[in-house]
């Protein structure tokens, strides 16, 4: 693992981009703004998968409300109308399948749709749960916890469970 990470400094910003844009969702600008500070980091950072995660959350955390906003629209609903007609990253489409939301039954995935309504009408952005793990009941539970949180809570949960579905996607490599 080591050799195959050391080979990730050596990338020219194209090829970077093209590894690690996908890492959040549809948001190629971190890795971008990553690979573009990568001389603020000490020689080897990135050798160090868990430090490139830093690197990446760091880069969300400091942009501003409106491209953190951006961030959380780029993300599909869950078990969704983007879900249906087949229309997600094949990193969400895994993550999704691996929580059994491609297995939903016709009053589930109703039950889902509807949700997912409901949310983003309140806040604005579609309900973001890290689903690696999880169940659909796991699933509908979060929905009702966190739907009746105010925009500053939920936008703040949002965000942090954009940097774990992040984490999860880096850990894959």
């Amino acid at each position: 693992m080591q050799n195959q990470q050391a080979v990730f400094n050596s990338l020219d910003e194209a090829d970077f981009v093209s590894l690690f844009g996908s890492i959040y969702e549809h948001s190629s600008w971190v890795a971008e703004q990553v690979w573009r500070q990568r001389s603020e980091y000490p020689q080897g950072y990135f050798d160090d998968i868990e430090k490139l995660k830093v690197a990446m959350r760091d880069i969300v955390d400091q942009s501003s409300d409106e491209q953190k906003l951006m961030l959380l629209r780029a993300h599909p609903d869950l078990a969704g109308k983007a879900a249906l007609i087949g229309d997600l990253t094949n990193e969400s489409k895994s993550e999704q399948a691996g929580a059994g939301l491609d297995q939903c039954t016709d009053i589930e995935l109703a039950h889902f749709l509807q949700l997912n309504d409901a949310y983003r009408s309140k806040f604005g952005f579609p309900f973001i749960m890290a689903v690696k793990g999880a169940t659909k009941k796991q699933i509908l539970a979060g929905f009702e916890e966190r739907t009746p949180n105010d925009l500053e809570t939920e936008f703040t949960r949002a965000i942090n469970e954009v940097h774990k579905i992040a984490g999860f996607r880096l850990a894959d490599f």
